[in-house]
C-alpha cells in the first residue's frame, strides 16, 4: 500500500496500528475537495490492507480539522443545484466510507474539531481528547443545515437526541469537559499522553482476533439500529456461527488451555 497523499500523513507507529494525520497546519487541518478525494482513496487502501488492525487520525499542529476551507465555501453558491448535489454525494460519501470501514477508528481529537472536524472525529469508534479539543456543528452559523456530512444521524446516537439537538441548533463551541461530560468524547487526557493513550488503545485492539474486531465492529454499528432484541440477536448470532468456523477461535482455545497467548493468524 502507497498511503501517499498530499491532504494527509500516512504512517505505521506500531504494527497493525494506522496513524492518519490530516496535514494541512497553516489552516487547521480544513478540508479541501482534495481532501475529500484522498480520503476515499485511503478508505479504499485501508480495506484491502490486512495488515492494518486499527486506525488513528488526528490533525498536525494546533488543530483537529476545522471544517471546509472557506476558499472552498466560495465556490459553492456559484455552482448549479445537480453539480452541488453531486459534490454533497462524493464529499458526504467520504464520511460515510470512513466511518464503515473495516478497521477500528480512534480519533485522537487534539484541538478544534469544527463543522466537518466534528463529522471526522463522530466517524471513528472511540474519541480520545486532549484539553485543547473544542467541538461544534458550524454549519448552522453560516446559514446552512447542522445536518451535513452524516452529523444528523451520528451525533444523537452518540450524545442522545436532546443533547445533539441543543449542539445543532445553537452551533456554540464545547470545551474537551463538557465534551467528555455528555459522552462526546470517551475521556480526555494531558496534550502530552494523548497519542500514547491512543496507541495503547490500539495496542489492546490489535491482541485479538482480527475476525472479532471486525465482526464486532460491524454488530455494533448494526444493532445500534435494530428493530428488536430478536433481530440484533440474529445478526450476532450469524456472527458468531462465523466465527466458530475460523481457525483463530481454535487458536484462542488451544492457548487457553496451555497457558499461552494466541497467536491469530485472521482466518
Amino acid at each position: 500500500m502507497s498511503y501517499t497523499y498530499n491532504t494527509m500523513l500516512v504512517e505505521h507507529p506500531r504494527d497493525g496500528v494506522v496513524l492518519v494525520s490530516l496535514n494541512r497546519p497553516d489552516r487547521y487541518n480544513a478540508i479541501t475537495f482534495e481532501m475529500f478525494d484522498e480520503m476515499h482513496a485511503l478508505c479504499d487502501e485501508l480495506q484491502k490492507d490486512d495488515d492494518a488492525r486499527v486506525v488513528i487520525i488526528t490533525g498536525v499542529g494546533k488543530g483537529f480539522c476545522s471544517g471546509l476551507d472557506l476558499d472552498e465555501a466560495y465556490t459553492l453558491p456559484d455552482m448549479t443545484a445537480q453539480e452541488m448535489m453531486l459534490g454533497q454525494q462524493q464529499w458526504a460519501g467520504a464520511f460515510q466510507k470512513f466511518h464503515e470501514i473495516k478497521q477500528p477508528v480512534i480519533a485522537a481529537v487534539n484541538g478544534a474539531a469544527a463543522g466537518g472536524g466534528l463529522g471526522f472525529a463522530l466517524c471513528a469508534d472511540i474519541r480520545i481528547a486532549s484539553p485543547a479539543a473544542r467541538f461544534n456543528a458550524a454549519f448552522v452559523r453560516i446559514g446552512l443545515s447542522a445536518g451535513d456530512v452524516g452529523v444528523s444521524w451520528s451525533l444523537p446516537r452518540v450524545i442522545g437526541m436532546g443533547r445533539a439537538a441543543e449542539m445543532m441548533l445553537t452551533g456554540r463551541f464545547y470545551d474537551a469537559e463538557e465534551a467528555e461530560r455528555i459522552g462526546l468524547v470517551n475521556r480526555v487526557v494531558p496534550a502530552d499522553k494523548l497519542m500514547d493513550e491512543c496507541l495503547a488503545i490500539a495496542d489492546q485492539i490489535v491482541l485479538n482476533s482480527p475476525f472479532g474486531v471486525t465482526m464486532s465492529k460491524r454488530v455494533l454499528n448494526t444493532n445500534v439500529d435494530a428493530g428488536s432484541l430478536s433481530q440484533a440477536i440474529e445478526v450476532e448470532n450469524r456472527g458468531q456461527t462465523l466465527a466458530t468456523r475460523g481457525a483463530d477461535f481454535r487458536e484462542a482455545l488451544s492457548a487457553f488451555r496451555e497457558k499461552r497467548e494466541p497467536k491469530f493468524t485472521g482466518t
